[in-house]
């Protein structure tokens, strides 16, 4: 089965306060250790042995660099999840997704996610421990969602293993929208559902299985083993932390 990769690298109307205040047109243009962050996050995606990347991504320097790398460029839609829908039938499943900020992603995790998904399952999400990325990144601000089995926090790394994944890009922008307040996104399953979560009973996998079945799915968690994949480039502190951690690997 091949797998095909797009990276989300649209840009916010008006343009990025952060990257310009880094030097850069775009945050997939920063530089990090000499390299772009865009380059780092494709380098790791051939590494782990996709051959076919598409970045999503306006005409100018982004899709410049995105050629150079060998990548092929597809407009994007109007937010992530649109974007997500485009490429979804542009280039078909399975598909991996990611993000243009994930400046760490390494291509053991992308293989976590692909093998680690159930054979039945329609898409599944990585996301990773508080306990696993305080240990990894001791400091780090990330937004967390609390259910039974802990807090967890996104990686920004999405699997649409089947076609059938194009009925989860309609509640992708809604999710997006509440991620910071996953009662919500809860409260949508029903009565017995948001109780659940309230009393601490709804655990995080469960809580996507029955978000799957309410719109025609099979949806799983793959939990991240290192909890450095749930650390992107969001701000200027996110991004001193990461040039702090790869400047004390190249020490190493």
């Amino acid at each position: 089965m091949t797998v095909a990769a797009l990276v989300l690298a649209g840009t916010r109307e008006g343009g990025d306060p952060f990257a310009q205040a880094q030097g850069a047109s775009h945050k997939a243009l920063i530089d990090v250790e000499g390299v772009p962050i865009l380059q780092r996050v494709v380098d790791a995606l051939f590494k782990a042995g996709i051959t076919r990347i598409v970045v999503s991504c306006d005409p100018g320097p982004v899709s410049d660099l995105a050629q150079a790398l060998d990548c092929e460029t597809l407009p994007t839609g109007r937010g992530p999840s649109a974007s997500v829908g485009l490429a979804l039938k542009n280039i078909g499943a399975p598909l991996l997704v990611t993000t243009s900020d994930h400046a760490l992603l390494e291509a053991a995790w992308v293989r976590e996610l692909i093998d680690n998904t159930p054979g039945d399952c329609d898409v599944s999400v990585m996301l990773a421990r508080r306990e696993e990325i305080d240990q990894a990144m001791p400091g780090s601000k990330r937004t967390y969602l609390r259910f039974a089995d802990g807090h967890w926090s996104g990686c920004n790394l999405f699997y649409l293993q089947t076609a059938s994944a194009e009925r989860a890009i309609n509640i992708w922008s809604t999710v997006e929208a509440d991620r910071k307040r996953p009662w919500r996104i809860v409260a949508r399953l029903g009565f017995g559902t948001l109780f659940s979560m309230l009393l601490g009973r709804l655990t995080l996998a469960d809580g996507l299985a029955r978000l799957g079945q309410k719109i025609g799915i099979r949806a799983s968690l793959v939990p991240a083993s290192n909890g450095l994949a749930a650390v992107d480039v969001d701000n200027a502190e996110d991004l001193s932390a990461v040039r702090a951690l790869l400047l004390a690997r190249h020490r190493d």
